[in-house]
């Protein structure tokens, strides 16, 4: 494998936007659909914002431990880079296999399975799988154009989307009908954080969380990556964090739970209590431009992936394939395709289960290569170390356990088939050659 860093080009991509693309990658599908799940298992206010506390405070805790590896490996690629160090280039080669296939597409798709729905709320002329296959292709389009135009457009919707949601949580603490919910601990509270449903639904959480981790995989696009990339998932994280748990509390202070229960389009709900029908439908339509700004994040760090496995692993070499201007043509239509496909044949809650076992593997063995690295390689630079260690990297670990734990039992149809994608990615880095090709540039 290679391990020689990308070049940072001095007009690269700034903190702001890589603050920005953290935030993108994390406000997205699951804090406007997941609380529908959570709330016919977890009926009080006070376990739901400890499930998103919770949730908080393990993405920070896996935050910290990657803004160590980020900057001590400063190079495109995430899992991929990080694990083939810290491990073996194998388990690195998995982890860039599920980001390749499903860890960037398969959110891709639930966002825009999500905004579909909401927009079904605002307007019966398109319909929502035929809304959700046009954005995925506009946007894909658009990053195609070059990475200052991705950038700009990164930037504004996704400040847009932070502003909406800032606006969404000011009119409904000011609404006049509170609901009669509680958000102090009450009995029987303490049964529910300990029970199996509270873990499935920290699922959820965890997939809405997802994201915090995206500035890892464009190291090589950022300046300064040392400083701005540690800045950038630790900023990023802990403003989420916020966000997540006014929000969902918002949600529940205007809204009836027995409404919510088992709904996609939460805020479309709670936004007719706030702003009436008819502001329902304009906030619903402004949230599907919040949801553009997650497919754009996500469209644009996926391919990154893809190209630096293509460039370590002669199989996938095609895919290493960019323009002169730097867009990695030939991942972003792989991308694509399979979120085209997703799209047209698994369901919402199927994928998002699917998918988290995945992605939630691969961050847990990504923070417990912190610290193999620290025995390994004691005198590997470290430019910014992991704050708290080694009791913020356990708190993740721990976490994670018991969440995956969980989920094996109670859904494990979705969790085998994550395995099997996992299975198939070890058999395909066996089978292929691992001489190392070069960056492949067309104009």
């Amino acid at each position: 494998m290679s391990a020689n860093p990308v070049t940072t080009k001095p007009h690269g991509v700034s903190l702001i936007t890589a603050t920005a693309i953290v935030i993108a990658n994390m406000v997205g599908t699951g804090i406007f659909t997941s609380l529908g799940y959570q709330v016919t298992d977890l009926p009080t206010g006070f376990s739901i914002v400890i499930l998103w506390a919770i949730g908080g405070l393990c993405a920070f805790c896996g935050a910290l431990a990657y803004g160590e590896l980020a900057a001590a490996l400063p190079r495109s690629g995430g899992e991929y880079q990080f694990l083939s160090r810290a491990f073996h280039p194998c388990v690195g080669f998995i982890a860039g296999w599920l980001s390749c296939t499903v860890g960037f597409a398969a959110p891709i798709a639930l966002a825009a399975m999500a905004l579909g729905k909401y927009l079904s709320g605002v307007t019966s002329i398109v319909s929502p799988m035929t809304a959700s296959l046009v954005v995925v292709t506009v946007v894909t389009i658009i990053h195609s154009s070059g990475i200052h135009v991705g950038a700009r457009f990164q930037n504004v919707a996704t400040w847009m989307k932070v502003v909406l949601i800032l606006v969404f949580i000011v009119a409904g603490m000011c609404v006049a009908n509170p609901q009669p919910v509680s958000f102090l601990p009450a009995a029987g509270d303490a049964a529910l954080i300990t029970s199996p449903p509270f873990a499935i639904s920290l699922v959820f959480v965890m997939y809405s969380y997802a994201g915090w981790n995206a500035a890892t995989y464009i190291v090589g696009e950022i300046r300064n990556p040392q400083r701005n990339v540690p800045l950038a998932i630790g900023i990023g994280t802990f403003f989420v964090s916020l966000l997540y748990i006014a929000l969902n509390a918002v949600f529940l202070h205007v809204t009836p739970m027995k409404e919510l229960a088992g709904q996609v389009d939460v805020a479309h709900v709670a936004a007719n209590y706030i702003f009436g029908t008819q502001g329902g439908r304009i906030m619903s339509g402004l949230i599907c431009l919040g949801l553009v700004s997650s497919i754009s994040a996500m469209t644009w760090v996926g391919p990154r992936v893809t190209v630096a496995l293509g460039q370590d692993v002669r199989i996938l070499s095609p895919f290493a394939a960019v323009t002169a201007g730097g867009v990695p043509w030939a991942a972003l239509l792989a991308q694509l395709a399979i979120v085209i496909t997703l799209i047209l044949t698994a369901t919402f809650e199927k994928v998002l289960n699917y998918v988290q076992f995945s992605i939630q593997l691969c961050s847990f063995l990504t923070v417990s290569g912190l610290t193999v690295l620290r025995h390994s390689e004691p005198d590997l630079p470290r430019p910014i170390r992991c704050w708290g260690y080694p009791v913020t990297p356990l708190i993740f670990i721990g976490i994670s356990i018991w969440m995956m734990t969980y989920q094996m039992i109670q859904q494990p149809r979705e969790s085998l088939a994550g395995l099997v994608t996992i299975l198939i990615g070890a058999l395909l880095y066996v089978i292929s050659p691992k001489k190392c090709v070069e960056k492949v540039t067309v104009v």
